[in-house]
């Protein structure tokens, strides 16, 4: 009698709606944020004069299909090029509702490619994914990353040319390890101290403003600025960071000086919101 035929294994179903929805969780999370030093907060606009927490409110409310179709793109094994048109329509209507403000260029990237990670990871396994190995999937597209055109002229290419450091697009094709390393443990441990949620995400925040080679800093304050930024995220976590009495009054010193100097670390606020989705999303 001959053995009967199994049906091959579907991909099991993927909420990408769910996924769409803590994605911009995690952006509005990033941005409620305060104190948070040189970066736009519902308080204050940092150091930028040409955007505030309005807009990117209103950045927000233009990307929130966007990560719902990548999610779907990524649990139906869609190719790169696919995600790639998402993101390129999703920064023109970014643009569009900001005037032509930068706010979220670098989430779309990251964060997209996060999203679809999680998306094709779910669909394979059928449940809940360790952040970890969502960072991981993004490497299958690390062919594709690295061969897609660049924008030579945008400021944070320009800062990554002329100081020969590595970009978002190097942190993609080698599966995160900012966030595998750094901001993952570093939440991780803080939210597991029982600190809370503001208090676990700036303590991970000046963790990676201590580490990272912030392209926004870099453009703005060139390598003085970035190592100046880098002195004064240590000496607050020397101090005790988030940990001790006192640690928000600190910072908002800490703000005051980069403010002072026209510094964001904006590349270090994206991996932020990168991090706090991908805890959100091991959440079945």
């Amino acid at each position: 009698m001959n053995a009967l035929v199994q049906p091959a294994a579907r991909p099991a179903a993927v909420d990408s709606a769910r996924l769409g929805r803590l994605a911009i969780a995690s952006l509005h999370a990033e941005l409620a944020l305060a104190p948070k030093p040189g970066l736009v907060t519902p308080f204050d606009s940092g150091s930028h004069h040409d955007m505030d927490a309005g807009t990117f409110l209103r950045s927000l409310f233009t990307l929130r299909h966007y990560f719902i179709a990548v999610a779907d793109a990524g649990a139906s094994a869609a190719p790169f090029q696919t995600l790639r048109r998402h993101g390129i329509a999703a920064e023109i209507s970014m643009l569009h509702a900001t005037a032509g403000i930068n706010t979220h260029r670098g989430a779309i990237f990251s964060l997209g490619l996060l999203v679809a990670a999680s998306a094709a990871c779910r669909g394979r396994a059928g449940g809940a994914i360790a952040a970890e190995q969502v960072c991981q999937e993004v490497r299958r597209w690390a062919a594709e990353l690295a061969g897609a055109p660049l924008d030579a002229n945008s400021p944070g290419q320009r800062a990554r040319a002329r100081h020969g450091v590595q970009g978002v697009r190097e942190q993609a094709t080698a599966g995160y390890p900012l966030l595998r390393e750094v901001a993952l443990p570093a939440l991780r441990h803080a939210l597991a101290s029982d600190l809370p949620r503001e208090a676990a995400m700036c303590q991970t925040l000046m963790q990676l403003i201590a580490c990272v080679d912030d392209l926004n800093l870099l453009h703005r304050g060139g390598v003085d600025g970035l190592r100046w930024a880098q002195q004064q995220a240590r000496g607050f976590l020397d101090a005790g960071g988030a940990f001790v009495p006192g640690w928000q009054a600190r910072l908002h010193s800490i703000g005051d000086g980069f403010v002072a100097r026209r510094l964001s670390p904006g590349g270090s606020a994206d991996l932020l919101a990168c991090a706090w989705f991908l805890l959100q999303q091991e959440v079945a």
